[in-house]
């Protein structure tokens, strides 16, 4: 079964994806003449509040948007996954890491601003946003096949699977191991139910419970970890330009690199590595953060786009960049064989004995829980569209299995089995925003000629 995933997963992730996310991103950015980036500084000002209004049809504010969207990238892809990509490709993997945030910045705005332009009703007469409303309101009935696609893989990729299944590898082996408790099957159910428990009373709550859970708990605890990480890197210090020109060297000799080599030798399988490892963290082109922008209060769709591309911003320019630099200077990269949030949890430890691997576990609660409460909004929004908005809550239940799943199955074959997936959700995604693209930029003009 694991090999059979692990096959599914690299072909899923060959060189067409890489062209149509990053070459469509480029393409984004060149159509749009850089404009995301030139807006920076309102976008801030959006995401403040400066420009609410409360009468705007949506259901949640700018700041609540990004917080639902955020707490579910902020995840286990800046702790577990930016660990893998360094075990597997040494520091040139945050290279690549960093492209697919710059690029996909651009994609998120587009994403974004076309969940606000098409969206759709669900059968209980709610506005809905998302690739599937864009898809059918955009396009037209015609295109409804790649929609349906979309759903159906969105409600695999929103599975909690690789958040639950390194969440229990971290209270393993931070909080039980070291304290002399046996770890087995036993263990992990009594942590999934403990998960379970937790997941149930605020996702019963629906999307409302979801955005305030998470506009409380995203902001502090970025804060946190970047205190946590800053402390490692002033105890450092001396080292720290040492592995950050390292990351940009080690991009394009891939010297460090210990995967299996591609089609283009090392260096492209480096460059797939990095990429893939962006987009399973900042999720720019795989449809699931307009879901969450869909329900923003506005009715100025370049506003949420502009609100929405400071995800890969915060997410992979500066809370992945913070885990790789950790991992990085304390040196265990090289010195053990950990992988995942362990290895992660190895750098805490060197740099703060006896308590930092602690802080750590803080951290990766927080991102785990929060992170868990917004993908079943988002599986349960795929749901709504296939089948009615009056049958979505069925799939709590499968969410709620998958996390009993998850922790008591290997942590490679989560994580292929959720890039697997998300390859195949960014198709329709990508395909879809590359055609209404001239829309959005033509909806932009009219946005900043009226500001």
């Amino acid at each position: 079964m694991e090999q059979l995933i692990k096959t599914f997963s690299d072909y899923a992730w060959g060189i067409p994806l890489v062209v149509l996310l990053i070459g469509g991103g480029l393409y984004l950015l060149i159509l749009s003449r850089f404009l995301p980036f030139r807006y920076i500084g309102h976008a801030i000002q959006v995401l403040r509040g400066k420009y609410d209004d409360p009468n705007d049809p949506g259901q949640i504010s700018h700041f609540k948007a990004l917080t639902t969207a955020l707490s579910s990238t902020i995840g286990m892809g800046n702790i577990a996954g930016v660990a893998v990509a360094i075990s597997i490709g040494g520091p040139g993997a945050m290279f690549w890491m960093w492209v697919s945030a710059i690029v996909g910045m651009s994609t998120k705005f587009f994403t974004s601003t076309l969940a606000i332009m098409y969206r759709g009703k669900d059968s209980a007469g709610e506005l809905q946003g998302g690739p599937m409303y864009f898809i059918t309101e955009g396009l037209g009935k015609s295109w409804k096949s790649l929609a349906i696609m979309f759903s159906l893989f969105g409600m695999i990729g929103a599975l909690p699977v690789v958040n639950a299944n390194q969440l229990t590898q971290a209270i393993n082996d931070i909080v039980l191991i070291p304290n002399g408790v046996e770890v087995g099957l036993k263990s992990n159910l009594i942590i999934a139910f403990v998960l379970v428990s937790m997941t149930s009373v605020i996702i019963i709550g629906g999307l409302k419970r979801i955005s305030n859970a998470a506009s409380k708990m995203v902001p502090s605890m970025v804060l946190l970890y970047f205190v946590l990480v800053l402390f490692i890197l002033i105890s450092n210090y001396e080292v720290v330009p040492k592995y950050f020109v390292m990351i940009f060297t080690d991009a394009f000799s891939a010297e460090h690199f210990k995967g299996e080599k591609l089609l283009g030798g090392v260096l492209g399988a480096l460059i797939l590595l990095g990429i893939r490892r962006g987009a399973f963290s900042n999720e720019a082109g795989i449809g699931t953060a307009p879901m969450a922008h869909g329900a923003a209060k506005t009715d100025e769709p370049v506003r949420e786009g502009l609100v929405a591309m400071l995800g890969p911003a915060i997410d992979t320019l500066m809370v992945c960049t913070l885990t790789a630099l950790a991992i990085l200077v304390t040196g265990v990269w090289e010195t053990t064989s950990d992988n995942g949030v362990s290895l992660t949890a190895s750098a805490f430890n060197h740099a703060m004995p006896g308590y930092g691997a602690y802080l750590l576990m803080i951290c990766v609660l927080i991102f785990s829980v929060s992170s868990l409460f917004s993908y079943a909004y988002y599986g349960s929004k795929c749901l709504s569209f296939l089948i009615g908005a009056d049958k979505k809550h069925y799939y709590n239940y499968i969410y709620i299995i998958s996390i009993i799943l998850a922790v008591t199955t290997p942590f490679s074959m989560m994580l292929n089995l959720i890039d697997g997936v998300f390859a195949l959700m960014a198709i329709p995604t990508m395909i879809s925003t590359l055609i209404l693209a001239p829309r959005v930029v033509k909806e932009a003009k009219s946005y900043f000629k009226r500001l």
